[in-house]
């Protein structure tokens, strides 16, 4: 059985703590999201949004559940809070994004935008029934009767908590990235081509200045659904 903590030394550079002031960290519970781009909701609450003194407080807050992940009831304290959810802790909502040093923020959004979220495409596949199986970033999987045009690389603007598409961003020229790795991690570029490679390599794409890999790109409407101030 997999321990439910880790040493802080070792916790993901994303993460804004300090690495020396306890020995032990919780671990995010398994979820659809990488380990580097989550934090497990007890830490959220009680060292990152300060709502929750310690784990005890936490776990209350949690049971009397006043606590949201993109629209549903979260009561689980190991439950992981990554890129691009949705946090609400009674009134007031926040969603999780990368800064320009790389460390995870909860920074605060209208309740109006708590209402949606964009995910990455990851890729799709073809199950039983001739459905076709959509998988996004978080870890969520959409099932379509019809084969969508959804490409990997594309972002969907969903609803929560329903999870209806209401819109399709495409990853083309002209498309508003959000970068979340490498050396431009949480800044904005406008793609200008992308380079598909016909080996192992990773697939490149170019912006006026720059290029980095496809896997760091996320296709946004525009820089606005990203919130910047307020580092929580």
């Amino acid at each position: 059985m997999s321990s439910s903590h880790m040493k802080r030394l070792t916790m993901p550079r994303s993460w804004p703590l300090p690495r020396k002031s306890s020995v032990w960290i919780q671990k995010p519970n398994p979820c659809g999201h990488p380990l580097d781009l989550c934090m497990p909701m007890g830490v959220i609450l009680r060292d990152i949004l300060g709502v929750a003194q310690n784990r005890r407080e936490a776990k209350k807050i949690l049971h009397s559940k006043q606590v949201m992940v993109d629209g549903g009831i979260e009561t689980d304290i190991g439950r992981g809070v990554g890129l691009m959810d949705v946090l609400t802790v009674g009134e007031v909502s926040y969603r999780c994004v990368l800064d320009v040093n790389g460390k995870l923020r909860y920074r605060m959004i209208p309740a109006k935008e708590s209402s949606t979220k964009i995910c990455r495409v990851m890729g799709k596949t073809t199950i039983k029934g001739a459905r076709t199986q959509v998988h996004l970033h978080d870890g969520r999987n959409m099932l379509f009767n019809e084969n969508p045009e959804y490409k990997t690389g594309d972002s969907l603007v969903i609803s929560l908590p329903d999870q209806e598409v209401k819109s399709h961003l495409k990853f083309e020229e002209g498309s508003m990235a959000y970068l979340t790795g490498g050396n431009h991690i949480g800044e904005f570029a406008t793609v200008r081509s992308s380079d598909i490679k016909r080996s192992s390599k990773a697939n490149e794409v170019q912006f006026d200045d720059f290029g980095t890999i496809s896997d760091y790109v996320f296709v946004i409407t525009s820089e606005s659904d990203i919130p910047t101030e307020g580092d929580s």
